[in-house]
């Protein structure tokens, strides 16, 4: 009994086991935690692809919806509105009539002006076919009378004058005599006369004067029919009735067409505006890359998830500077066929300026900095516990969130887009494309 009590070994034996087995036991526990966790991170890296695409790149600005023409409809000369065929909303096409003014105080003017064109015409007509064969024959028949009387008148002075120089007559007879025969003979020759003119028929003179009073006549009439139609108020193109000014009855006035509707209120009638365009402020830094033509995207806030397509029809030759930004103005048509875009809406424009071809890209989130160089962290085919493999790159244009690689990479190749501790990216490579990259606000991909 006392031999088995000298074999027990002592607590401070047993006391030290048991605290070996604890450590142990901890070690491997912490050992197995971090493994864990290492593991864990490595799956939480995420990773992505270096691409060889062809990538668009757009033009980013904002604008507004405006109608391409917009006028203020009033007639030419003051007057009456008599009647209104159209409301606020219609859409006219151009020539339509709009309105009527009172005409009431032309129309007597017209009928007096068409009588006096009448009377000249048949004046005219008169002068150009000259007389009639009765009329001929008349003066004829006078030259005929008169060459008889003269007869008569000659035979008489002759008997006369026998008579007078054998004294049979007194002086006074005979020269009464004379005097008749000489009278029948003036009134012949009037006669003749007479009958050439009838013959002739009228003179040029005559003619073109009476087609000069068929001229004014003419110009009077068509005065009084262009006063007439102005009192019709046409629309002067196709588009859309945006205002109105006047009721039937109102007193209206000419204003000029640009006038503004606080102006225009009390004098025109309607107010009109033609298909939508949409101006926008490019920055100066994007100008040179809008040409005419180039395809517009447009979205506006009151229709989220639509898009309307254009191009570019017009860009400002002079710049304008707000709040010391320079900007350009460029006008593109829309399609909106629904009519859904309203005038003075806000609208963002995408202009798709070109496309990059071929070129390899990385999520721009994936450059970062070491040692003064820009470059990605690359993940490498061997082993995967080992680190990845830092690499210096040459970046190009920044279209969003894509970046060009002009080199230091393949496509193919997987490039960190999320860091382990510790790597965090210390900045992002600016874009080398003018105009476009972090900050410019200009360009987008789509």
């Amino acid at each position: 009994m006392q031999d088995l009590v000298k074999l027990r070994p002592p607590k401070w034996l047993l006391a030290l086991l048991v605290l070996g087995l604890v450590a142990g036991g901890g070690y491997v526990a912490y050992s197995q935690i971090t493994t864990a966790q290492r593991q864990e991170a490595r799956r939480r890296i995420q990773t992505a692809t270096v691409e060889q695409v062809n990538l668009p790149v757009t033009v980013s600005a904002n604008g507004t919806v405006q109608p391409e023409r917009s006028v203020n409809v009033s007639p030419k000369t003051s007057g009456k509105l008599k009647q209104l065929l159209v409301k606020e909303g219609d859409r006219v096409q151009e020539g339509q009539i709009l309105a009527y003014m009172d005409d009431s105080n032309l129309q007597g003017q017209y009928t007096q002006a068409q009588g006096q064109l009448a009377q000249a015409r048949a004046n005219l007509q008169r002068v150009q076919a000259g007389n009639r064969a009765q009329d001929i024959a008349q003066a004829q028949a006078q030259v005929e009378s008169d060459r008889a009387a003269l007869w008569q008148a000659e035979r008489n002075f002759q008997q006369n004058q026998q008579l007078y120089r054998s004294g049979a007559i007194n002086q006074r007879d005979f020269n009464t005599s004379l005097a008749a025969r000489d009278q029948a003979a003036a009134q012949l020759t009037r006669s003749q006369q007479a009958l050439a003119l009838q013959r002739a028929g009228s003179r040029p003179e005559d003619v073109e004067q009476a087609r000069a009073q068929v001229k004014t006549a003419e110009g009077q009439l068509q005065t009084i029919q262009a006063q007439l139609e102005d009192t019709i108020i046409r629309a002067p193109f196709s588009g859309i009735i945006t205002k109105k000014f006047a009721d039937p009855g109102a007193f209206v006035t000419p204003t000029t067409s640009g006038s503004s509707v606080t102006s225009a209120t009390s004098s025109s009638i309607l107010a009109l505006a033609s298909n939508n365009q949409i101006v926008a402020n490019v920055a100066e830094s994007n100008i040179a890359q809008i040409k005419l033509g180039v395809p517009a995207m447009i979205k506006a806030d009151a229709y989220p998830g639509q898009s309307f397509n254009g191009r570019v029809i017009q860009i400002a030759a002079q710049s304008t500077t707000v709040q010391n930004v320079t900007s350009f103005e460029v006008k593109s048509s829309v399609a909106d066929p629904k009519n859904l875009l309203k005038a003075g809406m806000s609208v963002n424009v995408d202009f798709n300026v070109g496309t990059l071809k071929n070129v390899l890209v990385i999520p721009t989130v994936a450059i970062t900095r070491q040692e003064g160089a820009s470059g990605v962290l690359v993940m490498t085919r061997e082993k995967e516990s080992r680190r990845p493999e830092f690499r210096p790159i040459t970046t190009g244009a920044t279209v969003n969130d894509k970046t060009v690689v002009l080199s230091g990479l393949q496509a193919g190749e997987r490039v960190l887009i999320s860091f382990p501790q510790g790597e965090r990216p210390q900045s992002r490579t600016p874009s080398v494309f003018p105009g476009m990259g972090p900050g410019g606000g200009g360009s987008r991909m789509r």
